[in-house]
């Protein structure tokens, strides 16, 4: 029995040691010793393989590339130009405008697609593949295929929930513990320049660990752009995973409402040294309060860029939704991030509605991998006679642009509450000026 507990306390101190000496600290100082390309390597590879012999057994028959995620295949385009171009083939009616009796086929179509699959509930659900990834969360419907490919899916199973899945909330654990530990040896500082240094590397450090954690393979484009202080730094959201993602590369603040819990401890030592913007949920009623503080912390130059995800909600990283417009009411200088993640190796979106945080948590450590890109978008300032709204829009268009996002008007806001009242009576006005068509001719009359 004695000799069972000295080879355990070996084995114990050989996994720390390789791990503090392999991964941790390459991750503290921004390096890496190719482990984690070699991994990539060798699942690409497999993943390659694996949808060679699914399409050799199955002749392509299920495994088709859908461009919309969805059963609609829809143009691309607005209703108004498909309407417009419908009703350029066909002779202008003489009187009443531009409508026709057979313009309720178009929309008596475009309502049902919407009955069937409308563009705002997609958004909230994974990202179809084209192939397996041999995760069984990501392919519902599994069948037996072949015994090569059930082997590798089971040595799989076994190489993610018995050597990743420890590796990596081990990892988490630490990255986490020392951010607290960290952050409130730092916060007991005074107020010099060495704080805010010590500040900075302490919170990068620790997200680097947490990146290391998801195996996060994460490549940064236009670095030239990256958020200065005095900005603000707004990007798409799927995950609350994207904080760790862009602080991975750099130091932000963060803006959010005050938790209790393991959270609470969190952000309590995170504001002992570094100005973090944290609400208590009354003060985050209180537009004109909210507005200030984001005012006075951006007009301090020496504090660090302010991360906010516009959107308020986590959408499938397949399209950007309406921006909140109270982070561009300020005047503030912007600094648009756009996040793409590659479902084919994990799923980095979280369903809030289906999965708790710590349920999502253990889902992304138990899948493959985390890629992503980042792109760091030219600053963005609100033109003259521009209002909050359309600067919103314009950014939005921006992030969705680079990353190969769908831009939607749609509120992510409808993922939980029914559509506003002054909502329906845009949308209302808008579906009766494409009905009336252009009627100056009944005016002229």
């Amino acid at each position: 029995m004695e000799d069972f507990w000295v080879f355990a306390l070996w084995a114990l101190k050989t996994w720390l040691c390789l791990l503090i000496g392999l991964i941790m600290v390459p991750a503290m100082f921004g390096f890496s010793l190719g482990i984690s390309e070699a991994y990539m390597n060798i699942l690409v590879k497999t993943l390659e393989w694996a949808t060679l012999n699914i399409k050799k057994v199955t002749d392509e028959r299920t495994f088709k590339p859908s461009a919309s995620n969805g059963l609609i295949q829809r143009e691309d385009g607005s209703m108004e130009k498909e309407l417009e171009e419908l009703r350029s083939s066909r002779p202008k009616p003489l009187v009443g405008g531009d409508f026709a009796l057979s313009d309720c086929f178009y929309f008596t179509r475009k309502g049902i697609e919407s009955i069937v699959e409308d563009e705002v509930t997609q958004r909230f659900t994974s990202e179809e593949l084209v192939s397996w990834n041999l995760l069984t969360r990501t392919n519902n419907d599994f069948q037996y295929i072949s015994l090569k490919l059930t082997l590798v899916y089971g040595i799989g199973i076994f190489v993610r929930y018995c050597i990743l899945a420890p590796l990596r909330i081990t990892l988490a654990f630490i990255g986490l513990s020392w951010l607290v530990i960290g952050t409130s040896a730092v916060g007991l500082l005074p107020n010099w320049r060495m704080k805010f240094w010590l500040s900075e590397w302490v919170h990068v450090m620790c997200y680097r660990i947490c990146a290391r954690g998801l195996s996060a393979t994460i490549r940064y484009h236009n670095r030239e752009n990256k958020p200065q202080k005095g900005g603000i730094c707004v990007a798409n959201h799927t995950s609350p995973i994207d904080i760790v993602i862009l602080c991975n590369d750099g130091c932000y603040a963060m803006v959010g409402q005050v938790h209790g819990g393991l959270i609470g401890v969190v952000q309590r030592a995170m504001v002992r040294s570094c100005p973090h913007v944290w609400f208590e949920r009354a003060e985050m009623k209180d537009r004109h309060l909210v507005t200030k503080r984001l005012t006075d912390h951006v007009n301090d130059k020496e504090k660090l860029p302010i991360l906010i995800f516009p959107e308020g909600t986590c959408v499938n990283n397949t399209s950007v939704m309406m921006f909140k417009k109270g982070s561009f009411e300020i005047g503030a200088t912007i600094y648009p991030v756009a996040i793409k993640y590659d479902p084919n190796v994990g799923d980095a979106f979280w369903n809030s509605s289906k999965h708790s945080m710590v349920n999502y948590l253990l889902r992304m450590m138990t899948s493959w991998a985390l890629v992503c890109n980042v792109w760091y978008l030219p600053v963005m300032h609100q033109q003259e006679g521009e209002d909050a709204v359309q600067f919103a829009n314009r950014v939005k268009s921006a992030i969705a642009r680079r990353g190969g996002l769908v831009d939607l008007q749609w509120d992510g806001g409808l993922k939980r509450s029914q559509p506003k009242v002054w909502f329906k009576e845009e949308q209302q006005k808008q579906y009766s000026s494409m009905v009336v068509g252009d009627d100056s001719s009944s005016h002229s009359d």
